[in-house]
């Protein structure tokens, strides 16, 4: 098989591992394991172009509200559940899948994207943070092109660089909805590469920002961990509490 012919039977490959089901008004792509994912993403170093958003009870809820970001999720080439309620409520619905933490995903990603020596670009996080990063992944073999913290991003000169840099793979860590949102901008100006969301994956990775324990993990309870850790966040828990209740009504 040649290499054209085997690339298109890769990305029909992918096209066709998963079926999405609707979450709400999300459509979510169900895996059934981590590398299901990645393969979907860098299958035997062809990387598809399109975009990634995790989905959880938060973004389902704040996307009934949000045009913008109702629009970059139906855009995005991959939806997956990163929050056990969307994971339990497609359960609910006959079809079996499990949690894709964003986190480990795009950790994954960065260490298979070393082995083709594909271009990665990496956005977002305080300056030292980023640094702190790039450092790492380019001492594991990562081929980072192009990177800039969330403080010192000018679009204009994103644009400029995604052009002439010509990453594959963009990672962007600043949050929801604001990360979904350049990336659909970026996508836009840009949209040969693969974009993904990524929050605080660099805080972690950087060992500035602890995950939740396993135990917490074992339990589904991440979410309670991060709110006992950081109280500010309790605000943001009336979108879960919304989202379980319309779970329980059958709304989802």
């Amino acid at each position: 098989m040649n290499a054209s012919l085997k690339r298109w039977k890769n990305s029909k490959d992918n096209e066709n591992m998963t079926s999405e089901v609707r979450v709400g008004d999300v459509p979510v792509q169900p895996f059934r394991s981590m590398e299901e994912a990645i393969a979907y993403v860098l299958n035997d170093g062809h990387v598809i172009s399109g975009s990634a958003i995790a989905i959880n009870p938060e973004k389902v809820m704040l996307a009934k509200e949000d045009q913008e970001l109702r629009t970059a999720i139906e855009r995005a080439t991959l939806r997956y559940a990163d929050g056990i309620g969307v994971v339990r409520t497609i359960r609910r619905k006959g079809i079996e899948n499990i949690r894709i933490p964003g986190c480990e995903l795009w950790q994954a990603l960065m260490h298979r994207s070393a082995r083709f020596s594909t271009p990665v670009m990496l956005l977002g996080a305080r300056p030292e943070i980023n640094e702190k990063v790039v450092s790492s992944l380019r001492a594991l073999g990562v081929n980072v092109v192009y990177a800039c913290d969330g403080y010192s991003l000018n679009e204009n000169e994103l644009f400029k660089a995604l052009r002439e840099t010509q990453p594959r793979i963009v990672s962007v860590a600043m949050g929801s909805p604001k990360q979904e949102k350049l990336i659909h901008r970026m996508q836009e100006a840009y949209p040969i590469a693969f974009y993904q969301g990524v929050g605080g994956s660099f805080d972690v990775y950087a060992g500035v920002v602890k995950r939740a324990p396993n135990w917490a993990c074992r339990l589904h309870i991440e979410w309670l961990y991060r709110l006992l850790s950081q109280p500010r966040r309790i605000l943001r828990q009336r979108n879960l509490v919304k989202y379980l209740l319309a779970d329980m009504r059958g709304k989802l």
